[in-house]
């Protein structure tokens, strides 16, 4: 299957990620549906882990065998993990009092902070496309704001509105984080996704035993089929991503943009599942956030 097929079905996944946070978070208590959502990814990769060490030769996927690692990566990982799980944190309680057709564009607006963060702490310097396209990005960020008036919503004031910018922020964090990992430490795709996905378990762990302490309002907990679903449709989403990017002609300036295109997903399906308001104009601010989302990705010729 071609790379940019490849892409756009991580892109789709994506968003039924989305649609299933929204639908196990109405009316249910944050931080249970975060950790079981969590346990299903670490359930799911833990027998790939000890397949690769008790029989790496018996492995079907090279790509995706998990190697050996020393003590320094496994705690440069488990670092990934309480920043992926502070980011979680944040945008889950966002995205349960926000409309999906808000949280879901601010959330897509990662590839901002990220090049603002390059740029501030790596010495990477935005070309002039990408200085356009954070242009671009930032205006449709403000016309949200408007939209989001007529919904009660001031972006300004918001709570919710700012733990999702600080759950964007901190996964854009993750983001730059990525690179260091796997460019600087050279740390393989399968060992990442899979350490930091069972090392997310004892990260949230601690909170999701305070929940049940008491140690803030609990709120009532529902089991719901969307629970595991947030976990796999999240593993399958990053399954894509990395056997699109092993392609010898994939280009990484293509899939990241169409893995944005997501945000589409969570806004029909807010639209359709939720009864959301305002379409015509948040579909003119998706479209224009997408091209700014893709001016960021190209590179100076």
């Amino acid at each position: 299957m071609s790379w940019i097929i490849l892409s756009i079905l991580s892109a789709l996944f994506l968003g039924f990620y989305d649609l299933a946070k929204k639908h196990a978070l109405r009316e249910n208590a944050v931080f249970p549906v975060l950790f079981f959502g969590i346990v299903t990814s670490a359930c799911v990769w833990l027998p790939f882990v000890i397949w690769s060490h008790w029989s790496p030769e018996s492995y079907p996927a090279a790509d995706f065998l998990i190697t050996p690692i020393g003590l320094r990566a496994h705690g440069l990982l488990f670092f990934k993990s309480t920043l992926v799980a502070g980011s979680w944190i944040f945008g889950y309680f966002a995205l349960k009092h926000l409309p999906l057709s808000i949280a879901g564009p601010i959330r897509a607006t990662s590839p901002l902070w990220t090049i603002l963060l390059a740029t501030c702490l790596m010495g990477e310097s935005p070309n002039n496309w990408q200085w356009l396209g954070i242009a671009i990005v930032l205006a449709s960020f403000y016309a949200f704001s408007f939209v989001g008036k007529k919904e009660g919503i001031h972006f300004h004031r918001d709570k919710w509105v700012g733990y999702m910018i600080v759950a964007t922020v901190i996964g854009a964090c993750s983001a730059i984080y990525d690179k260091y990992l796997l460019q600087t430490v050279g740390l393989r795709p399968a060992d990442v996704q899979a350490w930091f996905s069972i090392y997310l378990v004892p990260a949230m762990a601690p909170f999701y035993l305070l929940w049940l302490k008491g140690a803030w309002p609990r709120g009532t907990f529902h089991w719901r089929w969307s629970i595991p679903l947030i976990g796999c449709c999240l593993l399958i989403a990053d399954f894509l991503y990395f056997t699109a990017i092993t392609q010898d002609d994939a280009l990484i300036s293509v899939i990241s943009p169409v893995r944005r295109t997501s945000v589409v997903i969570t806004f029909l399906g807010g639209i359709y599942l939720h009864g959301e308001k305002n379409v015509r104009i948040k579909a003119i601010c998706i479209g224009a956030l997408l091209i700014g989302i893709t001016l960021l990705k190209l590179k100076s010729g």
